[in-house]
């Protein structure tokens, strides 16, 4: 992860098949036209637009941010899991600056550093110390992840990064710091336990009862 870490690092976004490089606020946005409107109003707007669009988006409050943020600096990567028809797929989320690069960790298995990111979440800090909040959206490779699979992935994020028990967040500091203690059953147990997952998993077992002669 360290040797992919430098290769984002080296050659942004842009080095990924459809992802934008360098992408900004002001490409998404009109940040002086919104300066003028309440954090709520902003929200809406931010909100709105991406409800049109086959991808995710959050408003996150700055304080949760920065406790993510933090936390990212010093552990910058984690095991995600996304539920699929049967079992689980991992993946694996790797900050580069305020953009989460997540990649499946069977790509990583056969293409090492050279695997490709299926999903990059930006996040954008402009507005954080005026309006108190976050904008994150993301781009995602379509043939491999829909909409409510990037969901999940981004809603783990504030799961694992952004949670007040020392507990979930120990799983973040094993991953990083020693993982040979890591245990990647405590990942679908803490996914489990928080909810998050279960319409995909209501989903698959829907489609699975309409394919039943």
């Amino acid at each position: 992860m360290e040797q992919k870490a430098e290769k984002l690092e080296a050659e942004g976004s842009g080095g990924r098949a459809g992802f934008t490089k360098d992408k900004t606020l002001s490409s998404v946005l009109n940040i002086e036209m919104v300066k003028h409107k309440t954090t709520e109003e902003i929200k809406e707007i931010w909100k709105q637009y991406f409800s049109r669009r086959d991808t995710v988006c959050a408003v996150i409050p700055g304080e949760a941010f920065d406790l993510m943020w933090d936390r990212a600096k010093v552990s910058p990567s984690f095991l995600y899991a996304v539920p699929r028809r049967e079992g689980y797929e991992f993946f694996v989320g790797q900050w580069c600056g305020l953009e989460l690069h997540f990649t499946a960790v069977i790509n990583i298995q056969t293409a090492h550093d050279a695997a490709p990111s299926q999903l990059i979440l930006y996040h954008y800090r402009e507005l954080q110390e005026e309006k108190g909040i976050v904008l994150m959206t993301a781009e995602m490779d379509s043939s491999f992840l829909n909409v409510l699979e990037a969901q999940c992935l981004a809603n783990q994020v504030q799961l694992f990064y952004a949670t007040r028990r020392p507990e979930t967040y120990k799983l973040v500091e094993t991953f990083n710091h020693s993982p040979n203690e890591f245990k990647y059953m405590t990942v679908i147990s803490e996914l489990e336990q928080s909810g998050l997952g279960k319409e995909l998993r209501f989903r698959h077992s829907t489609a699975d009862d309409q394919q039943q002669p």
